[in-house]
């Protein structure tokens, strides 16, 4: 199977062809936009999803960015390995419900953004363009030079280079840190950033779940919320996974104007990793508790078939749209 952290031929966007176009903190023009990558691995199995599980709604494709990776644009540059990403700040209208429609501040064009993924000691070099109508930036969690710390506005309709070494290994994340940054991230503008360790983890079926809500009256409160984007939708359509397999679950609260939020599995049990920051597990339990912006590896396997939720424990959240099933299938 192909590996995701090999290098590989590419005619992206490069950071050359950025400042030959004068493009560096001044007109976008037309840069070219990095496809996302599936993770690949030969031992995992993953269940058929239905096809209009993999719909999605305007846009939005919340069983897609469920086991989407972006590994970026991978070279070799002085020994070095460099992954480029490119992160475009737009607007784009989401049918929340069926009764309510809210105008999203979005990267790439969904939301949550991609999640972008490197190696502990990879040099990351993220192009971005801001054609979001506001001063917009990319501040990462991590640790990195002042001057890549995302803190300076980036104005419409210009773009600025980010570069900095990925470390620690660990699940992260990124956002606009424009303020007011409550705004900013409530609109849609955040997404997870994994650093895997020099060594991988063990194999396992790996998803993302961001937990996000809505302010859609603008009243400093949410009415909605929801995994990767939509609400409800992994209810709707509940998430396929194998029997006796391990889940490896990178999970992040980015719950705006409430103070914390909990991740509650129904009918079992699963293994802590905090902040990914851990080879082994500290802690087995059922119901972990997240403040905004924090983010944990949770990893369990399945020993029934059937359908199982999950959601907050927080029930006003969960039923305002948190909420989602995974469905155990067997052979």
């Amino acid at each position: 199977m192909p590996n995701p952290f090999a290098p590989e031929k590419n005619t992206h966007w490069t950071r050359r062809r950025l400042l030959q176009a004068g493009l560096a903190g001044v007109g976008l023009g037309g840069a070219a936009i990095a496809l996302n990558q599936l993770q690949s691995r030969s031992s995992i199995k993953i269940p058929p999803i239905p096809q209009e599980a993999m719909a999605g709604i305007d846009g939005i494709f919340p069983m897609q960015t469920l086991r989407q990776f972006d590994y970026g644009t991978v070279k070799q540059e002085n020994g070095r390995t460099i992954r480029e990403f490119q992160i475009e700040v737009g607007t784009k209208p989401i049918q929340l419900n069926s009764a309510v429609s809210f105008v999203s501040w979005c990267f790439n064009g969904q939301v949550p953004g991609p999640t972008l993924r490197a190696r502990e000691g990879d040099r990351v070099r993220v192009v971005f363009m801001n054609r979001g109508g506001h001063s917009h930036s990319l501040h990462f969690h991590g640790i990195h030079p002042p001057e890549m710390d995302g803190i300076r506005p980036i104005r419409n309709d210009t773009a600025f280079i980010y570069e900095f070494d990925a470390e620690p290994f660990g699940v992260h994340l990124y956002h606009c840190h424009i303020a007011p940054v409550t705004r900013h991230i409530g609109k849609g503008l955040y997404g997870m950033f994994i650093i895997d360790p020099p060594r991988d983890r063990p194999p396992a079926d790996e998803m993302v779940l961001i937990m996000a809500g809505y302010d859609t009256n603008e009243d400093g409160h949410n009415e909605l919320y929801a995994f990767n984007g939509i609400p409800n939708y992994y209810m709707q359509h509940p998430i396929p996974i194998q029997q006796n397999q391990l889940v490896r679950l990178y999970v992040l609260n980015m719950i705006e104007f409430d103070v914390a939020a909990t991740f509650h599995l129904h009918a079992n049990l699963f293994r802590v990793y905090p902040t990914g920051r851990t080879l082994e597990p500290t802690v087995e339990t059922d119901v972990v508790t997240m403040g905004t912006a924090e983010r944990h590896i949770l990893e369990f396997s399945s020993r029934y078939t059937g359908e199982f939720m999950f959601h907050p424990h927080q029930d006003v959240i969960a039923e305002a749209g948190c909420m989602g099933r995974f469905s155990v299938v067997s052979g």
